[in-house]
């Protein structure tokens, strides 16, 4: 593996690999909850962006598709198991153009997880001024909930966090959606009640993006609701390892 993915819980037994991407400013040990809980499933591995954490001396990158061009080469071998995809926020939508582009290769994936995220094929409302200022993104991460309010008064910490969010709002700013053809793998959409930036009702978008089956599951929480729910997650994604149920007798 290279700079672009980490495993944090080595699973080579589970019966299929999950590739996480992070939400907006987020990096991937983000994801350090989850790998754990799904190790019995499923071997997590996370993308990490460039422009932080250890690969902080790197360029950020400037559109979705320079991400999903670099990860997916950066993939270890799967031994043969298949492959599912999870994304919190900017990160559902780069794991749905990863599984368009391994659809239109030929080999889509088994299942794609989209957490906190609209459809991608609805139009973006404008969220914050292009560019936005300081102020505008410490007062996004205060309205997302993301960030421990006292966080938010360091300027050593602000230092490090605004740089990154600032360049993955300029990457969303600059997507342009693109019609393609319907993935055919099951879509399962996971949506806080209370999300301020994120309606149930725009997350029924995500039907239409797949052939496949479809569910939307509304918890309890704000946009950052994930943590407070990992078991129930990592049940979802249990059930949608090919061939786990006949493998466990369930």
């Amino acid at each position: 593996m290279d700079n672009w993915i980490r495993c944090f819980r080595p699973a080579p037994d589970a019966g299929a690999q999950l590739l996480c991407f992070p939400h907006a400013g987020g990096s991937a040990s983000g994801y350090l909850p989850l790998s754990t809980a799904v190790a019995g499933a499923a071997e997590a591995l996370v993308v990490q962006y460039p422009g932080r954490h250890d690969r902080i001396a790197e360029p950020f990158a400037e559109r979705l598709g320079d991400v999903v061009r670099a990860v997916l080469p950066s993939l270890p071998a799967s031994g043969g198991r298949p492959l599912i995809l999870f994304g919190h926020s900017m990160g559902a939508l780069l794991a749905f153009e990863t599984a368009r582009r391994l659809a239109a290769e030929g080999r889509e994936p088994a299942a794609l997880f989209v957490s906190g995220s609209e459809g991608p094929s609805l139009p973006r409302s404008a969220r914050l001024p292009d560019p936005p200022s300081d102020d505008d993104l410490i007062g996004e991460m205060r309205l997302l909930s993301g960030t421990d309010e006292e966080l938010l008064t360091h300027p050593e910490i602000l230092g490090l966090a605004l740089p990154p969010l600032r360049a993955d709002y300029a990457m969303l700013s600059a997507r342009i959606h693109v019609p393609g053809p319907p993935l055919h793998c099951p879509v399962v959409a996971l949506t806080g009640d209370s999300d301020p930036r994120v309606s149930v009702e725009r997350v029924q978008a995500w039907e239409r993006e797949t052939e496949g089956s479809f569910e939307r599951h509304v918890l309890p929480g704000g946009h950052f609701f994930l943590g407070d729910h990992l078991p129930y997650v990592a049940e979802l994604i249990a059930a949608h390892v090919p061939g786990r149920a006949a493998r466990t007798g369930a």
